[in-house]
């Protein structure tokens, strides 16, 4: 097995801030628009003590895209005062991190269109002074956006509230009714396009941001790519295709998710596909992975690993699985390969990223990169290193 001396997790290294600094502009440059949510869709969001944190992974990623809003402020009175992208990514982006929901009205001169809950908790529920703050928004005429299991728009008091100030609550992981749920129907092999997981070694560790990379980075090359979000922080970006798997009932995940990738094939007639990965395959807490490996049949996975993460997140006495052992479980449970393996930096120095992604190399036999570190050619390279055929459309040789 692989070992890596590793600074303490406790702590951000100066060369880790310096690493931030240094993200390739294919995330960096991400747009924050309203395109797809109407004209002027703004939005501050909620992440009261977690911006920057795991739990805090809806806010981090709306900050660094999103395709619906344009993010106004950050709630989170622990790092008020600071800019968004600095505390993120160690890179400015004018997003102001703000006290409460007073100070953020305050710092964005008007009230936006949407309160967006930036958090997902471990309960997935509202604490009591969660729900006090919600209502306020409402009551500031805010639409609201939420990603929890806890459908506020069923909430008799929420629905009253909102009734009243004509505004909309989006409970974004509300399944269809199940009447209209789709099941398993062996469809799938009529996707002809190569089809691409992205899958990781514990829930929080990055794989819904390195699909994003990836993504675009195939299409700048020319290979058209199309992303398939699993996740509510997926959908509030704004993914044009995508279901919330762990809100359907189970007997339904593998025919939602083969019925969206079909839509997807069908309208779009991509070269790719790329499948956000929920959870972990090994994870005893999740069952997505077994879904999405089931549901899209992918052609190839790419592994998202955090070296530098000792224990599993949110279970202190579960020790994190070497890669190694994830590739074979997932090679073991699904017809697919593994082509390549990518890094989440945390509490990981420049030079242990580069030693990690050297070392691994040599013990998996794979290519592996850091999707926000080194250039998102390598995640390129790595996609047509497997399936060569993919450099040989005419787009494609072009770059």
């Amino acid at each position: 097995m692989l070992v890596l001396p590793l600074v303490s997790p406790s702590k951000t290294s100066v060369a880790e801030k310096q690493a931030a600094a240094r993200l390739h502009p294919a995330l960096r440059t991400l747009p924050r628009s309203s395109e797809g949510q109407g004209p002027g869709a703004t939005a501050v969001v909620y992440c009261e003590a977690n911006f920057g944190a795991l739990d805090g992974k809806t806010a981090n990623g709306l900050v660094r895209h999103s395709e619906k809003y344009e993010i106004l402020a950050v709630i989170d009175s622990k790092n008020a005062g600071r800019d968004a992208g600095m505390v993120l990514d160690g890179e400015p982006n004018a997003i102001p991190i703000c006290r409460d929901l007073t100070d953020a009205l305050e710092c964005v001169d008007g009230v936006p269109s949407h309160f967006i809950f930036g958090m997902a908790p471990a309960s997935g529920m509202l604490s009591s002074h969660e729900r006090g703050l919600v209502l306020e928004a409402i009551d500031l005429g805010m639409n609201v956006v939420n990603g929890l299991h806890e459908f506020l728009s069923d909430d008799p008091v929420f629905a009253a509230a909102s009734t009243a100030k004509n505004v909309e609550i989006l409970d974004v992981r509300k399944p269809r009714a199940k009447k209209d749920l789709r099941m398993f129907s062996g469809r799938i092999a009529d996707v002809t396009c190569r089809r691409i997981a992205v899958l990781g070694t514990d829930c929080a560790i990055g794989k819904r941001t390195t699909a994003t990379v990836l993504t675009r980075a195939l299409n700048a090359c020319g290979v058209k790519a199309v992303m398939i979000g699993t996740g509510q922080t997926g959908l509030i970006q704004g993914a044009r295709y995508g279901v919330a798997l762990d809100a359907i009932p189970s007997q339904f995940c593998t025919g939602e998710l083969e019925a969206t990738i079909l839509e997807a094939f069908e309208n779009e007639d991509p070269d790719v596909i790329v499948i956000e990965g929920q959870g972990a395959l090994s994870h005893p807490a999740y069952s997505t992975s077994s879904f999405i490996l089931r549901g899209s049949c992918p052609d190839g996975v790419v592994l998202q690993h955090a070296p530098g993460r000792t224990s599993r997140c949110d279970f202190p006495r579960m020790a994190m699985p070497a890669p190694a052992t994830e590739i074979n479980l997932i090679q073991t449970f699904a017809d697919t390969k593994v082509i390549g393996l990518t890094i989440n930096h945390e509490n990981m120095t420049d030079a242990e990223v580069g030693a990690a992604i050297l070392l691994y190399e040599l013990e998996l036999g794979i290519p592996v990169t850091d999707a926000l570190t080194r250039t998102p050619d390598n995640l390129v390279d790595m996609v047509l290193r497997a399936f060569p055929e993919l450099a040989e459309e005419p787009a494609a040789v072009a770059r």
